[in-house]
C-alpha cells in the first residue's frame, strides 16, 4: 500500500492513525500542499479532486479519509474501528462527522487561502474565523461525549475507534492555531488518552521530515 499524504493535513493524519492502529505497513508518499504539489503531475493524474489523502492498495485507488478508514476496517477488520451494533457504529460515525463535516471544511487550506487571496481577509480575521469554527464545533463534540455513558477512555468505550482517529488531528490543528480548549474538558481527556498510544503519538505531524 501507498498513502499519499501531507504531514500537516488532518485528513492525512486520520488515515496514518488508522494504519498504525491496525499495524499495517504502508509506504508514505509526501504531497506538499503549500508547494501546490497536489495540482501537479504525477499526483494530479491519479487524484481527481487533487486533495490528500489518497491510498493505493494494489490496483485500487481510494480517496477521502473517512472512506479510506472504513475500507481498511472492512479489509483488515482487527482491531475494529467501527465496533459494536448498528447504534454504536452510528454514534461513532456521528462523532467523527461532527469534526469531519462540521469543523474541518470551514478551516482547510483551500478555504483559508480563498479568504485571504480572494476576499482579502486580514491574517488576524482569518485566524478569528478559524478559531470561531473550531471552538464552537468542539463544543458540540463535548456535548456528545460528556452527555453519553458510552463515552469511556476514548470517544466510544475503552478502545480507539474511527471517532478518535478523526478527533485527535483536529485538536492538533486547534493547538497549533492557539484555539481555546479549556471549555471542552471531556474532549481533551480523550485526546490525552489517545496521545499516550504510539499509533497517535508516532504519526503526528511533527514525526515527519517534511515538518522540519
Amino acid at each position: 500500500m501507498q498513502l499519499y499524504h501531507y504531514f500537516r493535513s488532518s485528513a492525512s493524519y486520520r488515515v496514518r492513525i488508522a494504519l498504525a492502529l491496525k499495524g499495517l505497513d504502508c509506504e508514505l508518499v509526501p504531497v506538499h500542499l503549500l508547494h501546490n504539489e497536489q495540482l501537479e503531475e504525477p499526483y494530479a493524474s491519479i487524484s481527481a479532486a487533487r486533495l490528500v489523502p489518497l491510498l493505493k492498495d494494489g490496483d485500487r485507488v481510494l480517496t477521502q479519509s473517512m472512506a479510506i478508514i472504513e475500507y481498511l476496517d472492512e479489509v483488515h477488520p482487527e482491531p475494529r474501528l467501527l465496533p459494536g451494533d448498528a447504534a454504536a457504529r452510528a454514534r461513532i460515525r456521528a462523532i467523527a462527522q461532527d469534526v469531519a463535516c462540521e469543523i474541518h471544511p470551514m478551516n482547510n487550506l483551500r478555504v483559508l487561502r480563498f479568504l485571504v487571496r480572494e476576499l482579502k481577509v486580514s491574517e488576524d480575521d482569518k485566524n478569528r474565523w478559524y478559531r470561531h469554527w473550531v471552538e464552537t464545533g468542539l463544543e458540540a463534540v463535548e456535548r456528545q461525549l460528556a452527555g453519553d455513558p458510552r463515552t469511556g477512555h476514548f470517544c466510544h468505550g475503552d478502545t480507539p475507534t474511527l471517532a478518535d482517529c478523526v478527533l485527535v488531528p483536529q485538536i492538533h490543528n486547534a493547538q497549533r492555531l492557539a484555539c481555546r480548549l479549556d471549555h471542552v474538558p471531556t474532549v481533551m481527556r480523550v485526546f490525552d488518552a489517545c496521545m499516550r498510544l504510539d499509533a497517535f503519538a508516532k504519526t503526528q505531524p511533527s514525526a515527519y521530515p517534511e515538518s522540519a
